[in-house]
């Protein structure tokens, strides 16, 4: 008996729609180098309202951290899932494909799912990393690089050993006069493209900044009173910090203008500048959010925001990430999944963990390789626990982070640790007092835990 058509319809919309409620797109954005320097984490002092936005709207985690604070080798262990170790996910230049020849992707997890899969932007440090299997397309960089001035004057001085510009620029131009106001422009445009063909999908937006060096449209850099811009009250050393720790020298690479180094003026312009990048990103991805919810696309969407690694702004004399440091290791997560209420979480969790818990959402097997766990269930309680502790690395610093604690060994030689109930800002290293000891041998031995863990995972023989 045949059907009649309307009914016939009418069956077809139903199991769509269902099809629909159980193949949820995902929408994946990353910042580069950002912080959780934004109102959503108690920021007072910048101004980031479509991240706030959506944070009242998500899940915002309060006590995320990366693997590794540096932008290819965090990439990557987020991407694969996968722990680093000291010779695995180790640099800037880092690729998955190289370290992790035979593990399988978080996009590729998607797309062999029968996703359509987009990359935009900055998500692998590399675009070619892990491409062919990764992508249902090439994935698109903007031919501007982060690089790119748009100022002749930044680039009329240039620095002894890089040759690279000023640090700074504020020039009146458009949104998409830089790189990633092209990168907002192509995910919105793919968004409407993706909207048509009815398909679910998987779309990766990268921004580079707040990244270096530290160029912006002007209306950004006008949002801030220069002289009004607070600047790190801990501009030295953490007391009985090992030598081993240093910071990272990569803003020395870009020419610093007439600024001392060593001034506060230096450090309010450096503070200006990183903050003005981080309103202009902001706007940015409140550009493709509304594209989302204007083609009817956000409530079947995840949407997962993401920082790559911390920065320090000043704080022990340091600029930038390159170290084990709190504020090198932690990082902004802000997750909404439809049907799912808002909420805030202290649970520690680590950037592999994002793989595991999209697979979790959108009813996916997780591949075996991945290292990581799913935190899907704080998403209906935030409160519960999730972790004891966190684990991160950098160089010859093997690093782990639990509720009131940070503990760096480097190489077993030297150590620190930080109280961060007590000392949150981490300025005296408490690792070889005395009444600390029973605290340093419990964290030793989470952290010998977690690095046989990363362990497990064996690139293949033979494999380069």
């Amino acid at each position: 008996m045949k059907l009649p058509i309307c009914i016939f319809a009418a069956l077809s919309i139903l199991s769509s729609s269902l099809y629909a409620a159980e193949t949820p797109n995902v929408l994946f954005i990353a910042i580069d180098d950002l912080r959780p320097e934004l109102g959503c984490y108690g920021a007072t002092q910048v101004k980031s309202p479509n991240l706030d936005k959506l944070a009242s709207q998500g899940l915002v985690l309060t006590r995320a951290y990366c693997q590794v604070p540096v932008c290819g080798a965090s990439r990557s262990s987020l991407m694969t899932g996968i722990l680093p170790t000291a010779t695995r996910f180790t640099t800037a230049a880092t690729q998955a494909s190289q370290d992790a020849p035979d593990a399988t992707t978080l996009p590729q997890t998607f797309k062999n799912a029968g996703y359509t899969t987009l990359s935009n932007g900055k998500i692998f440090h590399s675009k070619e990393d892990t491409q062919d299997r990764s992508w249902s397309q090439p994935a698109w960089h903007p031919d501007m690089s982060g690089l790119a001035s748009l100022d002749p004057e930044t680039t009329r001085r240039l620095s002894k050993k890089k040759k690279r510009g000023l640090l700074y620029e504020s020039p009146d131009v458009p949104d998409a006069a830089y790189g990633d106001g092209q990168v907002a422009q192509k995910t919105i445009e793919d968004l409407r493209r993706l909207k048509e063909s009815g398909k679910p999908f998987f779309l990766a937006c990268g921004f580079t900044k707040p990244h270096m060096p530290f160029y912006a449209p002007k209306k950004y850099w006008d949002l801030y009173q220069r002289d009004k811009v607070e600047i790190a009250n801990n501009r030295y050393l953490p007391k009985n910090a090992p030598k081993d720790l240093v910071g990272s020298g990569e803003f020395r690479s870009y020419h610093m203008g007439d600024f001392d180094e060593k001034s506060e003026d230096f450090d309010r312009m450096m503070r200006h500048g990183y903050m003005a990048c981080v309103s202009y990103t902001d706007k940015l991805v409140g550009d493709v959010i509304a594209e989302l919810d204007r083609l009817g696309l956000a409530p079947n969407t995840i949407i997962v925001i993401w920082g790559d690694h911390g920065w320090h702004l000043g704080e022990h004399t340091f600029w930038g990430k390159h170290n084990t440091m709190h504020l090198s290791t932690r990082v902004p997560l802000i997750i909404k999944v439809p049907g799912k209420q808002a909420g805030r979480s202290t649970a520690i969790v680590e950037t592999s963990d994002i793989f595991p818990t999209l697979c979790s959402l959108a009813a996916l097997e997780v591949p075996k390789s991945v290292q990581g766990r799913s935190f899907a269930a704080l998403l209906d309680k935030p409160n519960q626990p999730f972790r004891e502790a966190a684990y991160s690395r950098f160089n010859a610093g093997d690093a782990i982070i639990t509720e009131r604690y940070s503990y760096t060994s480097y190489n077993g030689k030297a150590h620190m640790l930080y109280d961060l109930e007590n000392d949150p800002y981490e300025n005296e290293n408490i690792a070889d007092k005395p009444e600390h000891k029973e605290s340093v041998t419990k964290m030793t031995s989470l952290l010998k835990q977690r690095m046989q863990e990363a362990q497990q995972y064996k690139k293949p023989s033979g494999k380069k």
